[in-house]
């Protein structure tokens, strides 16, 4: 589970050069794009880790900002596992960068009991791929220091902590989140967040 009581400050993640990679998954499990019905999963996902105070405003969300386009469902991927359930998501979309759009990986989630099998790390290449295919890089990410594990798992993939660039409408917070982020992780984890943070 998320510690929520680590502090919030907004931290932001750039992607400028990725190769295609496969996404290993273990025996059993598969990734798909959005069908019918699976915003009622993706709610309850994000509602487990708190991202929501409820089911309904988790769905609502989901639909309003993601669903209003079905040309963009190829976006929408959802993890199933043995039984065909949905245990994760993540979503390839677009945000705004001053007066143009960018890429911006959404969401990476994967249900509590399935973490530490490299399910996420899976989620986050299959929507890296997406955007490799269609050359729409460099790829951001908006997180926070309580997501460190994602933000290790982030730069593994090729993600590099920004120092003032950001996007959409966040204000970059890199040095209250290095500072949060050197208590947590360590001492070699963050001198390689720190060598690589750029921009």
């Amino acid at each position: 589970m998320l510690d929520r009581t680590i502090p919030f400050y907004n931290t932001i993640m750039k992607c400028s050069d990725y190769s295609l990679r496969h996404a290993e998954l273990p025996d059993g499990f598969s990734i798909v794009t959005y069908q019918r019905g699976y915003e009622k999963e993706w709610a309850k996902l994000e509602y487990a880790i708190g991202d929501f105070d409820s089911l309904e405003l988790a769905e609502k969300y989901f639909v309003e900002s993601y669903l209003l386009n079905p040309e963009l469902f190829s976006n929408i991927l959802f993890l199933l596992n043995e039984e065909h359930e949905v245990v994760g998501s993540c979503i390839a979309w677009q945000d705004k960068h001053g007066e143009n759009s960018v890429s911006s990986l959404h969401w990476l989630v994967v249900r509590e009991r399935h973490q530490g099998m490299g399910l996420g790390r899976a989620l986050g290449t299959a929507v890296m791929n997406i955007y490799a295919e269609r050359g729409d890089l460099p790829v951001y990410i908006h997180t926070q220091p309580w997501s460190w594990k994602a933000i290790l798992l982030y730069a593994s993939l090729g993600f590099r902590l920004q120092k003032t660039d950001t996007f959409s409408n966040y204000e970059n917070e890199y040095r209250k989140s290095m500072d949060e982020l050197e208590k947590i992780v360590s001492k070699e984890q963050y001198e390689l967040l720190l060598r690589s943070s750029e921009g």
